[in-house]
């Protein structure tokens, strides 16, 4: 099925995407745990504004690409309507990131250039989405009941157009850039070979953010690989273990790709299906750009000797954050660089509890790992 078309055309393009985005966050260290962590541990909002400048320039290339008719469906497949679920999943999103030591997709890059404690991290992603199946039921009981609103986004709820409420926000952001960009609070010196500016950095994540909403239907986002990754290792040995669980007998996503008349379907079960056609592609490039960066600038190592707290500090939180990315559901990639933009109700709310995670995951880091 994946070597068919139109599921060639996007493996070809998320993979290519990938690649890319493992290069630029190797080549300018762009992590989005590093954004949160150094404002509670160091009182640096040096990373953040970065961050602020990847979702301003995301807003105005998805908002571009609509008005276009470029980028479709609109909203994204995948959006769930807002509920507590999203601020919960958001808060221990936030704990589990930052004692992890990167996020779902910054650990990836970090793997790439050789990181021990990005691979544990990881393998604790793997088990965490995995170990979701358990609890998805009642969790998912959890997330109708308290489900606040019908509308997706922040436009439909308030009962505006879209354009109307994006088009202020978008300007009030590139004022504020302007300004800390003026003061110089945008960029610091750097003399490392190879080294790319975080700004820079943050803008080519936005565009490839837009590229992939353009040719594979909805912005970047890997954390149901996770769990895929996980059902199908434990099919393995225990197929029945799958097979009872609801949970990977989704069908979470339909739709139909924009360079497509087919429409495809996938879910989080063990299948070769759309899920992993768009993720697996994105996963791996993520993975290799990175170790190419790293390769090319002699850069890679492989580093072994890790303090015991760290690698406990490593496995926990990959485990609680493979847990909450399901929870939310998905992780900081989708939700900030893909939903905030659009102002999705979800994301809105996954922000308001990273935020408050993000702080309790840097004081227990402080407290327990490298006091």
């Amino acid at each position: 099925m994946l070597f068919e078309s139109p599921y060639l055309f996007i493996i070809a393009s998320s993979l290519a995407i990938g690649l890319i985005a493992g290069i630029v966050m190797h080549r300018a260290d762009f992590c989005m745990t590093a954004c949160f962590r150094d404002l509670f541990l160091f009182r640096d909002g040096f990373l953040l504004r970065q961050l602020v400048l990847l979702v301003v320039a995301s807003l105005v290339l998805f908002e571009l690409g609509r008005l276009a008719g470029l980028i479709k469906p609109y909203p994204f497949p995948l959006l769930p309507p807002p509920s507590l679920a999203n601020l919960i999943g958001g808060f221990l999103f936030g704990i589990g990131m930052v004692l992890a030591g990167g996020c779902v997709c910054g650990s990836l890059y970090k793997l790439g250039a050789g990181s021990l404690a990005s691979l544990l991290a990881v393998l604790g992603m793997l088990i965490g989405s995995t170990a979701y199946a358990e609890i998805h039921e009642p969790w998912a009981d959890f997330a109708r009941a308290t489900r606040l609103a019908e509308a997706l986004t922040l436009p439909q709820w308030l009962g505006l157009t879209t354009t109307a409420v994006l088009l202020p926000l978008s300007g009030l952001g590139a004022l504020w850039l302007a300004r800390e960009f003026r003061a110089g609070r945008m960029e610091r010196p750097a003399w490392a070979r190879g080294h790319l500016a975080p700004w820079q950095a943050a803008l080519i994540l936005a565009l490839l953010g837009f590229l992939s909403w353009l040719l594979v239907g909805m912005p970047m986002g890997i954390t149901t690989s996770y769990a895929k990754l996980g059902a199908a290792f434990t099919s393995l040995f225990a197929p029945e273990y799958v097979e009872s669980r609801s949970y990977f007998s989704l069908q979470s996503l339909h739709y139909t790709p924009p360079f497509s008349d087919q429409p495809i379907q996938g879910g989080p079960g063990p299948a070769l299906d759309a899920i992993a056609a768009i993720q697996y592609p994105l996963l791996l490039g993520i993975v290799l750009g990175a170790a190419f960066s790293a390769l090319r600038l002699g850069e890679w190592r492989c580093h072994f000797r890790l303090p015991p707290r760290q690698i406990v500090s490593a496995l926990a939180g990959g485990l609680l954050l493979g847990l909450a990315a399901r929870m939310a559901p998905s992780c900081n990639v989708w939700h900030l660089w893909g939903g905030l933009p659009i102002l999705a109700l979800s994301s809105l709310l996954f922000l308001a509890g990273l935020l408050p995670g993000a702080w309790a995951g840097a004081y227990l880091l402080r407290r327990f790992v490298i006091r």
